[in-house]
């Protein structure tokens, strides 16, 4: 009797069993059609936001400000960086308690740009691009130094103070008070919250996740909730929380990376005029297949090069000039400036190391894409411990810092379409996509995402800042030629903005 007792427990868990697995095998089939539709429609909206008509209008804002403005960025070089980096320790640095340094307004805005763009990102660009995508994202770092000052310096001049001291601007205040285009202020106020929530919610953790992963075996689910909470604690303490925490964190984290990425490229020494040759050959010409790369055309070059650019320095974006705008300046100009320092250094400079890297190390044959062939990269210099160590600290820290930073552009855009109290209550969604999108594994469909995202937020933004060159280079004549009648002070004291026709 005991023996069919138990005979007879053993049939029903089994069948028991049999169900739930049917039922779980129906659940993940349903989950994988969901995400296949998902990604196909995203697949669609990226080929047509990102068509050629858009690399030419993004090409054009850029080149007809650097010619309205005598190529600023060219002739004026040194006197941008001795505007900046020389005095970013300057004891004038004053700050209310409202506002924040220009130094802590660059660290905060570079920690939203040098993040899984100038890692994951350029070897994403690379792997579907070819060494010729790098060239393109030169030459929007070439020509976004002037569309980012333009961007930062109209926010500065058109932003808002509150009776509570609390400053607010972005395109969304400069297209509204300048243009009074109020649905094209909500256009790009729903593109940064998308931008925001899939761009660097979703991708920093997912980046930090996949990198984990494949150097300690942490599930990803873990690490992503980590950085939900991290961000959670330091973004909710406000502006002036968020900017001392990037002061902190930015120059260590950039520092040890680059340190890291030379000393591979000047051990790859012999390798670094082929790889030069590659990168201008192929921005022109095919790449062809070779070991596990399929090859590229150049118009996928170009995409890659462009989408990847903006993504990576944000120039046109829209999402710097938010927080910049809070910072404690003498002239809008001024700020402008720290904007185009933050581009050079995050394209011309971390996006370069990481692509030599990869380049003279070749391993773009061995058919990884993303983090992982960054991460190759490093392992044939390092030891795979070592290796593993410096691509998880510096992904890690750049990473968690984007998603610092970008909690204030998630809330200004916020703030703009529900106003405050509406914030308050749905500002927790920021914290949510890493998590939920954490297990995916497929990293080219969600950097799809991020070049919806870009697209959405750009466009409204560059049109304005077209419409606005004239006051753009108001602005930047009344500083360089020493007037500055349109000191911030004043501005914010009188609201006497410059009328547009």
């Amino acid at each position: 009797y005991g023996d069919h007792r138990d005979l007879h427990l053993s049939i029903r868990r089994q069948r028991q069993m049999c169900i739930r697995d049917r039922s779980d095998t129906k659940l993940v089939r349903g989950n994988q059609l969901m995400f296949e539709i998902f990604f196909y429609l995203t697949n669609i909206i990226d080929e047509w936001l990102w068509g050629p008509w858009t690399m030419i209008f993004i090409a054009f804002v850029s080149i007809y400000l650097t010619i309205k403005s005598r190529f600023f960025q060219i002739r004026s070089f040194r006197f941008i960086f001795n505007q900046t980096l020389q005095k970013m320790f300057s004891k004038n640095n004053s700050t209310t308690a409202r506002s924040i340094s220009p130094f802590q307004a660059t660290s905060t805005s570079l920690a939203g740009t040098v993040g899984m763009g100038n890692m994951a990102g350029v070897a994403t660009a690379i792997s579907i691009g070819g060494p010729g995508a790098i060239f393109w994202m030169w030459m929007m770092a070439f020509f976004g130094m002037i569309t980012k000052a333009a961007e930062i310096t109209l926010a500065v001049h058109y932003r808002e103070i509150d009776a509570q001291g609390n400053i607010q601007g972005g395109p969304m205040y400069y297209i509204r008070k300048a243009l009074g285009w109020r649905v094209l202020a909500i256009l790009f106020s729903i593109g940064i919250t998308i931008n925001c929530i899939f761009t660097s919610s979703l991708l920093q953790a997912h980046t930090v996740g996949r990198a984990l992963e494949a150097s300690y075996s942490i599930n990803p689910y873990l690490s992503a909730s980590v950085m939900g909470i991290i961000t959670m604690i330091v973004a909710v303490g406000g502006v002036q929380r968020i900017g001392k925490f990037c002061e902190a964190l930015v120059p260590f984290m950039t520092i040890l990376y680059l340190i890291a990425g030379l000393s591979i490229v000047v051990a790859n020494f012999s390798a670094i005029p082929q790889a030069f040759n590659e990168i201008v050959t192929y921005a022109f010409a095919p790449a062809p297949a070779l070991g596990g790369f399929a090859g590229a055309m150049v118009m996928t070059a170009i995409q890659m090069g462009m989408a990847r650019g903006m993504l990576s320095n944000e120039a046109g974006l829209g999402t710097a000039p938010m927080i910049h705008a809070s910072a404690e300046t003498e002239h809008p100009f001024q700020q402008g400036l720290w904007g185009a320092t933050e581009v050079f250094i995050d394209t011309t400079v971390v996006c370069t190391i990481t692509a030599l890297v990869i380049l003279t190390s070749g391993v773009i044959t061995n058919g990884n894409s993303g983090i992982e062939l960054l991460l190759n990269g490093f392992a044939t210099h390092y030891s795979p411990t070592v290796a593993n160590a410096i691509i998880s600290i510096s992904i890690t820290t750049f990473c968690l810092s984007t998603q610092i930073g970008f909690f204030i552009y998630f809330e200004t855009a916020l703030t703009d379409l529900f106003g405050r109290k509406v914030f308050q209550i749905i500002k927790w969604v920021y914290f949510l996509p890493g998590i939920i999108f954490a297990g995916v594994t497929n990293v080219d469909q969600l950097w799809v995402l991020a070049n919806i995202s870009v697209a959405l937020s750009s466009l409204p933004n560059l049109v304005a800042l077209l419409f606005l060159s004239g006051v753009f280079l108001k602005l930047m004549f009344d500083y360089t030629s020493g007037s500055k009648k349109y000191n911030t002070q004043l501005t914010d004291k009188n609201k006497q903005y410059i009328k547009v026709a």
